[in-house]
């Protein structure tokens, strides 16, 4: 399942990231975003979604939600 599927308030871990942009995968790791590592969705928005990384809360556009496979 992707984090556009996740349940709101419900810790994931990360499986992979589903991206061929090495750009796109280095910037998630910079935030803390990669295999094994915790995620929460705070909410769904329209086109994004809030989630919890760390110690960190970012918006992250709905491609980049249904990268994120969790």
């Amino acid at each position: 399942m992707n984090l556009r599927e996740a349940q709101e308030g419900t810790e994931y871990i990360i499986k992979r990231i589903e991206t061929d942009d090495e750009e796109l995968d280095a910037f998630l790791f910079s935030l803390g975003c990669y295999s094994g590592e915790p995620i929460t969705v705070v909410s769904h928005l329209k086109s994004s979604c809030v989630v919890s990384i760390k110690d960190g809360r970012y918006s992250i556009d709905k491609d980049l939600a249904e990268a994120i496979i969790v």
